[in-house]
């Protein structure tokens, strides 16, 4: 195994708000057994080896309407347990590297859609609605702002940036809309 590509979490913001612990399962603990695993499977050569964290614009909080964007240097700012255990999970990465030197990348990308999205998901349940005839969600007063990319786009810029093998550094993926 030269790398490891971490794309499992819990995602969804309410169910982090109803019940955090398998967020904190899932999105901390399951990290922390990937990279210490990795960390043993690697720890007699290092070389070509890489943890490639998929993590969430969320850990840097909530833009306000014109606000600037985040960029990789935003400082954290998790406003739910989703964004915190995520936020945690990219911190003990990090700490890997400083203390084992596991190289890493994390991503942070923004919200994704595409086929076979789980039915909580805000696109799905708002096409669900409408063909049910039902009211479509409206979180908080409705003036959220959101950014959202297609799948296929989120994983083609993991590729490209996996193709870079620039370690020990953060990338955030959007779809700048």
């Amino acid at each position: 195994i030269e790398v490891v590509f971490n794309f499992a979490a819990e995602s969804h913001v309410d169910n982090s708000i109803i019940n955090s612990n398998k967020f904190i399962k899932t999105n901390f603990v399951g990290v922390h057994n990937l990279i210490s695993t990795a960390r043993i499977e690697w720890r007699n050569n290092l070389k070509n080896k890489l943890f490639f964290q998929i993590s969430t614009d969320e850990v840097f909080g909530h833009l306000k309407k014109n606000e600037a964007k985040f960029n990789e240097s935003t400082r954290f700012n998790p406003r739910s347990p989703y964004s915190a255990s995520k936020a945690a999970a990219d911190l003990l990465i990090k700490s890997f590297w400083e203390t084992y030197k596991i190289p890493y990348v994390i991503t942070h990308c923004s919200n994704n859609y595409g086929p076979n999205q789980n039915i909580e998901k805000l696109i799905p349940k708002t096409i669900k609605n409408i063909i049910s005839n039902k009211k479509i969600p409206i979180y908080g007063d409705g003036s959220n702002i959101r950014d959202w990319i297609y799948i296929d786009d989120h994983c083609n810029a993991i590729l490209k940036i996996f193709k870079k093998r620039k370690i020990n550094t953060s990338y955030n993926i959007g779809g700048n809309n």
